[in-house]
């Protein structure tokens, strides 16, 4: 287990704070060493009182307007965890797909008339944010956003099946509804792979897909998966995980689908989690600013896409050489599209 090998400062840098604090406080007699931990931890529970409150607020609303969204992160994998205060949350995902997004974003301005919105509401957006009584709450049109127009339309399938076939889950009192078992098992890792390959990522969303697995393992379907994992070019990187959660937060490899130690896999895994841990796994920007003159401006925008995809081919040349073929795909396209306003 790697929780003994990690400092203070890195567990507060990856989100695993009150996830391994607790556990050190019981062994600690060092007032001094114990009271930044024991701040963390409280902090984390004064958060969570908050956030449940204005989930619950949030969701009732939603589904009084007939709205159906879907608890996504947060405090739906906070229940996984031995006691939910060990999983530290701070924002509430809540997916309602594309057909109630406008709806549920006017239920939420009329739910929390002083909360602080700075996001538009529009149609190519993920999400669209507000801050409600100090809280962040995300309303998704999509649980994540694909660049590739054909690994899209495939995930929106995945989703839909996802949504459909929902599960319920108590959540300090309140009855919600979070992903079928599948879905949610490929969406916490999409997530995770997401931040990876974009503004960074953490050991926490390792520690919630371990325990997802250790939980629901029993109700995945693997045919299912593999079948998904495979469309979406993932199967590669999901191994990779699986090699890390098997060897670093030991998970059973019986629960830990498609599970393999390939020698040149174990080493682009290792090394991932190397960089991980050291917080190198953040997307290399340039300290240039953009062109204004729009060719030189897309072709800036391309070659910084490219270079990421450089950066992930160290852990999956295979997913590298789809980022790729996925930025030259849509610089051809968007070279011939009208600008947005927003670029």
């Amino acid at each position: 287990m790697i929780f003994d090998s990690l400092t203070y400062k890195q567990c507060v840098a990856q989100g695993v704070g009150p996830t391994v604090f607790p556990q050190r406080l019981e062994k600690s007699t060092d007032p001094d060493h114990s009271a930044p931990m024991k701040a963390v931890c409280v902090h984390n529970m004064q958060q969570q009182v908050k956030l449940q409150y204005v989930l619950t607020k949030a969701w009732t609303a939603l589904t009084r307007a007939g709205i159906r969204p879907v608890l996504m992160k947060g405090a739906g994998l906070a229940a996984l965890y031995p006691s939910p205060e060990q999983r530290a949350w701070g924002d509430i995902d809540l997916l309602v797909g594309i057909d109630q997004y406008h709806p549920a974003c006017a239920v939420m301005r009329a739910t929390f008339p002083d909360a602080l919105k700075f996001d538009e509401e529009l149609d190519h957006y993920k999400h669209y944010n507000l801050i409600a009584e100090g809280i962040s709450i995300e309303i998704h049109r999509v649980s994540v956003a694909f660049q590739h127009p054909l690994d899209a339309r495939r995930y929106a399938r995945m989703e839909a099946y996802g949504r459909v076939n929902g599960e319920r889950l108590m959540v300090n009192g309140l009855e919600v509804t979070v992903f079928e078992s599948t879905f949610n098992a490929l969406f916490v890792f999409l997530h995770s792979w997401e931040h990876m390959t974009t503004q960074g990522a953490n050991l926490r969303q390792l520690f919630d897909l371990t325990l997802l697995l250790r939980h629901t393992h029993d109700r995945i379907d693997a045919r299912r998966l593999q079948c998904w994992l495979k469309q979406l070019h993932l199967m590669d990187v999901w191994q990779i995980y699986m090699y890390l959660l098997v060897t670093f937060l030991d998970l059973p490899k019986e629960e830990a689908f498609f599970y393999t130690d390939v020698p040149d896999l174990t080493i682009r895994a290792e090394g991932l989690m190397h960089d991980l841990l050291a917080g190198k796994m953040i997307e290399p920007k340039t300290h240039t600013t953009a062109p204004k003159n729009r060719i030189a401006r897309k072709w800036h925008t391309m070659q910084e896409r490219l270079r990421n995809a450089r950066r992930i081919g160290k852990y999956s040349p295979s997913y590298a050489w789809h980022m790729a073929a996925t930025t030259l795909l849509n610089g051809a396209v968007r070279f011939f599209a009208k600008d947005r306003h927003w670029e």
